[in-house]
């Protein structure tokens, strides 16, 4: 049965480009979608766009990211000699004095290229920022569409890479989040607001990163039979339940290592007393 959006016959490329070319159902309009399609992309990228400004002020700032006992994971490990003395902190200078530059920069490019390549923020910026597409069942604008086959999107394919960068720099975040136990003079068996702000990013921070689809075919990929592989199969399971939240996993751990960098930020600069539980 006729619908009257059947494709049309083949001529040459459409004015419209990209999906609308003759081989797609003929619909006049751009989309048949009533509902508010854009305001997903809209959300995501004022969300994305705020944590980009916010972040890029605080790794080039260089400064208030270390009130004792608390590290901002912004700054954490320090791997160069031009970081804050943190007494038992992780203060690595590896590099020496010859890095001038913020030591933010020389740990940020691991976590931020694990989400930037994450498959959940690829979907995410991919829509917010290109409109590619911007939604279902929305036409994108573009005149063609190569995938990730090219430079530079090919190098997305590095993810899994980035996550075995993520996991160790997880496992410091952690050991910091274990000295803020301490006070301000370094003593063992005390608590504080920060170190609560500290524990709940790193958890957020593990969920996130064992949530990622790398991390599941590392778990149980490469396996023809699970029965042979019990307790693999049951790690595969549990990381496949974390996989079904990536999204939400995604949003709540960059909105938390931002908090926990501005909570560390509000102390060091006095602006804030952090409050002793015991």
């Amino acid at each position: 049965m006729a619908t009257g959006t059947e494709p049309q016959p083949k001529s040459g490329p459409a004015p419209g480009g990209g999906v609308r070319d003759g081989t797609r159902a003929a619909i006049g309009v751009a989309h048949l979608r009533t509902d508010r399609w854009w305001l997903a992309p809209a959300a995501t990228t004022a969300g994305l766009l705020a944590f980009i400004v916010y972040s890029t002020w605080r790794a080039f700032a260089n400064a208030d990211y270390y009130a004792a006992p608390y590290v901002s994971p912004f700054y954490s490990p320090c791997l160069a000699e031009n970081c804050e003395p943190m007494k038992g902190g992780p203060n690595w200078e590896i590099l020496g004095s010859w890095w001038g530059l913020s030591p933010s920069i020389l740990i940020l490019i691991f976590p931020l290229g694990f989400r930037l390549t994450c498959y959940y923020y690829r979907k995410a910026y991919y829509r917010g920022f290109w409109a590619s597409p911007p939604a279902c069942a929305v036409a994108e604008p573009h005149k063609k569409y190569t995938g990730e086959t090219r430079f530079p999107l090919v190098l997305q394919n590095i993810h899994r890479y980035f996550f075995y960068a993520a996991v160790p720099v997880a496992g410091i975040l952690t050991y910091d989040a274990v000295l803020g136990f301490r006070d301000e003079n370094y003593e063992w068996g005390h608590m504080g607001l920060g170190t609560l702000v500290l524990l709940v990013n790193v958890v957020l921070i593990w969920i996130y990163t064992l949530s990622c689809h790398s991390c599941r075919h590392v778990i149980g990929g490469k396996l023809k039979h699970f029965s042979k592989h019990p307790v693999r199969y049951r790690m595969w399971q549990w990381t496949g339940k974390l996989t079904d939240r990536h999204m939400l996993l995604a949003w709540t751990s960059l909105a938390s290592v931002a908090l926990a960098d501005l909570y560390v930020y509000l102390v060091a600069s006095g602006a804030f007393d952090d409050p002793r539980f015991f």
